[in-house]
């Protein structure tokens, strides 16, 4: 009985590890769900221990898929190999542990008929997908959506959005794969795994004659990619060449509608900071353009008193800050552990140097905020921005949305390296553009930088690594998807009503065996 645990565990280890393989750079889209389908029928046929074969599945799914955060802390937090990847492993065995209920479920809610226990599966899948998108700060990554960009799923994303579309592709493969199943053994085919097959396929065909926005206009855009060294980036004797190399490869584009620069292009701060800001601003102005910049944001605290106090007398805020023809000013709200600010930083502060990056000791944005409005034939057009990881959150982007023609990422992903990071980043972003019907241009400092439509395609990209501007154009959008109004509730819902069927179908099998 040990050795068939261990079996299934290595089984589901190694589902884990395949299920990356569907999304960017990589692109098989089926194997994705193909993965997950495997782990529904390896505990559909397991007996005891669901949730720990599910959570062997989890540790395979994202040491496989996050492996990027490993170049984080070894190359640029100068961790030695083997404290990387002891911290490394300790965030997949906690991060696998979203997986457990998944496998618990399952388990508690077992019925005898195939396609009734999938239909519990995916409800539990999906769930477990939204919990990642809040509890403890969340972690929206490798969602099964997500991987769904290139397949014949894209037109759910502005409907559905990634949980939904999820659900829906994933339904889909388990009832496919039911109906193989009892082709092979000559069985009759149930109808309810024949409906699973076939109902998503019957959404994907009334989505696709929908058009859900239209275009109001076409305008310019430069979008500079500095490729700055992560090194020297936050190096005070480095600022102002890193701030001439910005300057430079903006020169020739201040023709352009638009001017952006990535996450913390500028890292001056103080009386620094207001001088090229100043600089900028005045020749955005002068030359009728929008421009839009990360930087560092200070407030200075106005509740502290006195000399001895160890409480920061400033508030640090990395922010998006719109020039020229530009107004407002975003700041980051949804911050990264450890990148943004240090979780129990008394301990951990000083272990080693990632945990002590510039940055480190952000505050928080406020939830809600105003967008940056560009001026874009002397019309006002609301931009909504995410920085960084903040493009990651379906529901708190969608907000953003409302009223916006047009959405933006600032981002610095050169602490991803050469690793799937910066990929899989830009696919979240491509998924974004889906769900709200919105042009959506992507400003990286090392790339990725590029512009991608409101179907989700990439129109114009730079390489990684090097420096340069893409020169192109973009649309203002108007008009809702589905998913901009309705967000996830529709999908909740349905899982709500789904549960409650389960429920009652489980008490009347327990009157009958009384």
């Amino acid at each position: 009985m040990l050795k068939t645990d261990w079996r299934n565990a290595g089984l589901a280890l190694l589902l884990g590890a395949g299920f990356p393989l569907g999304f960017a750079p990589y692109g098989w889209w089926p194997l994705s769900l193909l993965s997950a389908a495997g782990l529904f029928l390896l505990l559909h046929l397991s007996q005891h221990r669901l949730g720990w074969l599910a959570w062997f599945f989890g540790v395979g799914k994202y040491l496989s898929g996050a492996s990027w955060i490993y170049v984080s802390i070894h190359q640029y937090g100068n961790a030695s190999p083997l404290l990387a990847g002891l911290l490394v492993g300790l965030f997949v065995a906690a991060l696998a542990l979203f997986m457990l209920p998944v496998g618990w479920v399952m388990q508690r809610f077992r019925m005898a008929t195939p396609s009734i226990n999938a239909m519990i599966f995916c409800c539990a899948w999906s769930l477990m997908e939204w919990s990642l998108t809040w509890l403890l700060t969340g972690f929206p990554w490798l969602f099964v959506g997500y991987s769904l960009t290139d397949s014949l799923f894209v037109g759910l994303l502005p409907v559905w959005g990634a949980l939904g579309a999820g659900f829906w592709a994933l339904l889909w493969t388990i009832g496919g794969l039911l109906c193989v199943r009892a082709a092979w053994q000559r069985l009759p085919i149930a109808r309810g795994s024949l409906v699973m097959a076939v109902l998503p396929l019957a959404l994907v065909l009334l989505a696709l004659p929908w058009q859900w926005v239209t275009s109001s206009g076409t305008h310019s855009v430069a979008i500079v990619q500095g490729n700055v060294d992560q090194a020297v980036k936050w190096d005070a004797d480095q600022r102002q060449a890193i701030v001439n190399r910005y300057l430079r490869l903006s020169e020739p584009h201040w023709s352009a509608d638009t001017l952006v620069w990535p996450e913390f292009a500028l890292t001056a701060f103080g009386a620094d900071a207001e001088r090229i800001t100043s600089g900028l601003d005045a020749r955005g102005m002068q030359s009728s353009t929008n421009v839009v910049i990360g930087a560092p944001r200070v407030e200075w605290r106005r509740d502290i008193e006195g000399a001895d106090t160890n409480v920061p007398r400033y508030k640090l805020f990395n922010a998006a800050v719109g020039l020229g023809q530009a107004q407002g000013i975003v700041t980051k709200h949804h911050l990264v552990p450890f990148g943004d600010y240090v979780p129990l930083q008394d301990w951990l502060r000083g272990l080693i140097d990632f945990f002590d990056l510039p940055m480190s000791n952000a505050t928080r944005g406020a939830a809600q905020q105003a967008n940056v409005v560009l001026s874009l034939q002397s019309k006002p057009v609301e931009t909504a921005i995410g920085i960084c990881y903040e493009i990651a959150y379906g529901n708190s982007m969608r907000h953003r949305t409302q009223g916006a023609g047009l959405l933006m990422t600032l981002t610095n992903d050169t602490w991803f390296g050469r690793s799937i990071g910066p990929h899989q980043h830009m696919q979240i972003a491509r998924v974004r553009a889906l769900e709200n019907g919105r042009w959506l241009l992507r400003a990286a400092n090392d790339g990725i930088t590029g512009v991608v439509d409101h179907h989700g395609q990439i129109r114009a990209r730079l390489p990684q690594f090097v420096e340069g501007v893409l020169a192109t154009s973009f649309q203002v959008m108007q008009g809702t998807t589905p998913y901009s109004v309705m967000g996830d509730w529709p999908l909740l819902v349905i899982i709500a009503g789904l549960i409650l069927v389960f429920r009652q179908r489980s008490v009347a099998d327990k009157v009958k065996i009384t």
